[in-house]
């Protein structure tokens, strides 16, 4: 059990019955009433952001949860198959539980959040940026610079992307899988 007081980026707790992480806090005492301290709240299954406010010195239960490296199998008809990196032990996911599944290769590292009292997986977060080949993409036109114009690019992955128009097919580039855009090339 912890308080309020024990509050800082990161935490995770339980509330409402799910698990949520502490984005932002901050400690208020008015001038007049009791103190209390302003959340938000990370959904971890869903990803929701809510605010909510706490009075200060509430008792929260907290969770352990922990960050474990794991690299991609495959995929098969039950899910996402990933190996523990220390203890080689494999667990399946599904595929909402992945931050950008389109993006996965075949021995790509990710860190899947696990419950650390139950052992149940949480969520699997890629890395910021991954490198891929561009596996097809249209020839882009000498000249045509006037404008930051983008063109479709299919990449190694099977996934479809917007790539400027000085890339060309089998080109390594690197994207961004927070948003899925292209970030630059790789030289």
């Amino acid at each position: 059990m912890a308080t309020t007081a024990d509050f800082k980026n990161g935490l995770c707790i339980e509330y409402n019955g799910e698990l949520h992480v502490i984005t932002e806090f901050q400690h208020v005492k008015p001038g007049k009433g009791p103190a209390f301290v302003r959340t938000k709240l990370k959904n971890i299954k869903t990803g929701r952001v809510i605010d909510n406010t706490f009075n200060s010195g509430v008792k929260i239960t907290t969770a352990r949860v922990e960050n474990r490296p794991h690299q991609f199998l495959y995929k098969d008809d039950l899910g996402y198959n990933f190996m523990d990196s220390s203890t080689f032990e494999q667990v399946i996911l599904q595929e909402e539980m992945i931050s950008a599944p389109q993006f996965l290769m075949d021995g790509q590292g990710v860190d899947i959040l696990v419950h650390a009292e139950t052992e149940t997986p949480l969520s699997c977060e890629l890395p910021a940026h991954v490198e891929v080949t561009v596996v097809y993409t249209e020839p882009g036109l000498k000249g045509d610079t006037a404008t930051n114009t983008l063109k479709p690019a299919t990449i190694e992955t099977g996934a479809t992307i917007k790539v400027p128009l000085f890339i060309n097919q089998d080109e390594r580039i690197r994207i961004d899988t927070r948003t899925g855009e292209y970030y630059e090339r790789v030289k």
